[in-house]
């Protein structure tokens, strides 16, 4: 009987999913919309007031977009104030869409990644993922790896589609 040879795991291929850079993180929002006056501006001293009340430890441990939903006068340093009151609490917070939120998740754990495991080494990325944001994740996979692989590759190791190959 001949044994089974896995030639996939034994062709040296780093295999990356973009499960893998998917955020396990909550994800919520603050809308500033619920905070305008006649829905049409932002009052300061309301604001503050707000600000000073607001269970910010709601936030602890969890990933924050901060927007506003409505078409509304809203002056900059309330974004800084409210991100101020956040940071106690995470991190994991920016200014702008949910999607914005995802794909920053993204970015920082693909460059939390060892840069050493990757060094001269050919690397295969399969697209097929729940993840919310495919295209950025890969395009910012290979911002990250191009300088240090040998080769990137798309799909499965059964079926690639050549993306960079280091000059030699």
């Amino acid at each position: 009987m001949t044994e089974i040879v896995n030639r996939v795991k034994e062709s040296g291929l780093i295999s990356l999913s973009l499960a893998d850079f998917k955020s396990n993180l909550s994800i919520v929002d603050v809308d500033i919309a619920d905070l305008l006056w006649q829905g049409l501006a932002l009052k300061e001293k309301g604001f503050r007031s707000w600000a000073k009340e607001h269970n910010w430890s709601q936030y602890n441990n969890k990933a924050v977009f901060i927007h506003c939903s409505a078409d509304a006068i809203v002056p900059t340093w309330t974004y800084m104030l409210i991100a101020s009151m956040l940071r106690d609490y995470t991190n994991d917070f920016v200014v702008g869409s949910r999607i914005d939120l995802e794909k920053e998740l993204i970015r920082r754990k693909i460059h939390l990644q060892d840069r050493q495991k990757f060094m001269g080494e050919r690397v295969i990325i399969k697209g097929c993922s729940d993840i919310s944001a495919p295209e950025f994740a890969m395009v910012e996979l290979v911002r990250f790896l191009q300088p240090l692989v040998k080769s990137i590759m798309y799909g499965e190791p059964c079926s690639t589609v050549p993306v960079y190959k280091k000059k030699k």
